[in-house]
């Protein structure tokens, strides 16, 4: 059973890992681009995916004029409008109402001091164009490429934006831009139509983006369009390859998001909760991929007005900030945006710990600590039973051995009485996987939360440890370093993972002898070989590990002084 779970572990944490590195990718298949107005999915009035294309009947098709070419120009070309906040900076581009140049001025692409901040959105035109736009569709309504007016120079929180465009027919459309300190924008629609005949418009938004950035879809990690409709959550059936091989993907629903992720960022469109929208996904040629919905027709009598409010989150997927807009916008699911895998309900609280622990130490590496001293403390209880049982076993181990050797030709007469001797002397053979089963959903949680959590991302803890969601730096192969080579992946042990090697095989030494001789020399490997499959995890699940194993040894020395070995062998009779 205790092998059992070992594999289990090990397909579990060892099989995304494998894939990503052994296993070729196939190539995506390029899907032809449709042509312009032309519908591609069930959504009324649905255009094609492009960039900056809308998701309006007719509606036209912006392309990236001149090609790619450098960032700078490219936003230089338009008219635009600063954003500043605490946490984003950028701009609008005036042209199309487009908010496609942020920055996340409190997260860095690497460690080092000099670091840049990360980019979330680039204008079309500039290699990886990603943006998002409001608009509405209908007789009227503003071209993709409309040029707008702002009512001011800046957006920040304390100062929203006006952006203003009037139709041949006199019809006002504006788009009120609001931003908060966090990621989320709200973008207040309406339409005055002061004509003689009813306007008959349909709001829509979009989030588009060309490649799929940096991380890649994987098994235990999705990356890509995500949303939640009609309740459930969509992410793998929307991934990217899906929209390749199957075409746009379109959902009913009332309340909800969709939008595209990557492992930390996310740009999710948020339309208001009770009114009924078309959420639509889909790819095009050009390795494109779009988001977007589509509202019901909205009626604007003559002389009167219509308003509608939706909202963008544009940003790192911050736990407190995504359960923060959760509950205030009643938006369902919101915190799933966080890819936090199987045991999401284990993950979630465990992060909520963690981050507490941190709160209290100022250091995420001192809080796992915290929290690998919690754990073991609250399963003390299990772990007493287990150590009882197994001092029993090791009374009971000389019997075992003579029930072996009477009955090596015999299997079936072996195990009858192996299973009359637990009953007689009322021990458990497997006790001792308890603590193990109960462990593995914290551990694959703490993994997630290393994996995922935006918090964890590059947070130090001391010495060489400066980034514990990332390996071990420091391997003696190159003599820490010292040496001017960087060892094979496989072989780059760092300290951490030999820690944890050593404990692992210190904790095996005081424990009871595998009667089985096969099962005895698995044992002892498992050390070692858990050394090497360590090495390129996270270093604050390494932590974890070596500090778990640490004081699994301080138990079993406390256990083994209550339930001494025997002086002699049992005697058998």
């Amino acid at each position: 059973m205790i092998l059992a779970v070992v594999l289990s572990a090990l397909v579990l944490f060892g099989w995304s890992w494998a894939t990503e590195r052994y296993f070729p990718q196939p190539k995506p298949r390029v899907v032809a681009a449709a042509a312009p107005g032309a519908a591609t999915s069930a959504a009324a009035g649905a255009a094609p995916v492009a960039a900056g294309a809308v998701p309006g009947a007719g509606g036209p098709v912006v392309a990236a004029p001149g090609g790619i070419r450098d960032r700078a120009a490219v936003l230089a070309e338009t008219p635009r409008i600063a954003v500043t906040t605490p946490r984003l900076a950028g701009s609008i581009n005036l042209t199309g109402a487009r908010i496609d140049d942020l920055v996340m001025t409190t997260q860095r692409e690497t460690i080092a001091k000099d670091s840049p901040p990360v980019r979330l959105f680039t204008p079309s035109g500039s290699e990886g164009a990603y943006f998002a736009q409001f608009g509405w569709t209908g007789t009227g309504a503003p071209p993709a490429d409309a040029l707008w007016t702002a009512s001011g120079t800046r957006l920040t929180p304390q100062s929203p934006v006006t952006l203003r465009w009037t139709s041949p027919t006199a019809a006002v459309f504006e788009i009120v831009l609001a931003v908060d300190d966090g990621y989320l924008f709200t973008a207040t629609q309406r339409v005055s139509n002061p004509g003689s005949a009813p306007l008959s418009v349909r709001p829509w938004g979009l989030v588009s983006r060309t490649g799929e950035g940096k991380e890649k879809d994987a098994s235990n990690l999705h990356v890509g369009p995500l949303g939640v409709v009609g309740g459930r959550l969509k992410d793998s059936e929307v991934g990217y390859g899906k929209l390749r091989d199957d075409g746009a993907q379109s959902f009913p629903t009332t309340g909800g998001w969709l939008g595209q992720t990557d492992k930390y960022w996310l740009a999710a469109l948020i339309p208001d909760q009770k009114t009924p929208v078309v959420a639509r996904f889909a790819a095009a040629s050009g390795d494109r991929f779009q988001t977007d919905y589509l509202s019901d027709p909205v009626a604007v009598a003559a002389g009167g007005s219509a308003t509608t409010t939706a909202h963008l989150f544009a940003g790192a997927k911050e736990v407190r900030l995504l359960d923060r807009y959760k509950a205030s916008l009643d938006i369902p699911l919101f915190d799933r945006a966080i890819s936090w895998g199987w045991f999401w309900f284990i993950a979630q609280p465990i992060f909520h710990l963690l981050d507490w622990l941190f709160r209290l130490t100022g250091n995420f590496g001192v809080a796992i600590i915290g929290l690998t001293i919690a754990v073991k403390a609250l399963m003390f209880p299990v772990a007493a039973k287990q150590y009882s049982s197994m001092a029993r076993m090791r009374v009971v181990q000389p019997k075992m051995k003579e029930i072996q050797d009477r009955y090596k030709d015999d299997k079936q007469k072996q195990q009858t009485e192996m299973m009359a001797l637990y009953k007689k002397e009322k021990v458990n053979p497997v006790a001792g996987c308890l603590p193990v089963f109960l462990q593995i959903p914290i551990f694959y949680a703490l993994y997630k939360t290393l994996l995922v959590s935006t918090e964890m991302r590059h947070q130090p803890f001391i010495l060489w440890i400066h980034d514990l969601s990332a390996p071990d730096p420091v391997t003696p192969v190159n003599l820490f370093g010292l040496l001017p080579f960087q060892p094979p992946h496989v072989l780059a042990l760092g300290v951490l993972p030999i820690l944890l090697g050593i404990t692992m095989w210190l904790q095996q030494k005081l424990s009871p002898t595998v009667p089985d001789p096969v099962q005895a020399q698995v044992f002892k490997l498992m050390p070692w070989v858990f050394m090497f499959i360590m090495a390129p995890f996270a270093a604050g699940l390494q932590l974890y590990w070596t500090v778990n194993n640490l004081l699994s040894i301080a138990q079993q020395w406390l256990m083994l002084r209550r339930h001494p070995m025997p002086a002699t062998p049992a005697v058998v009779k």
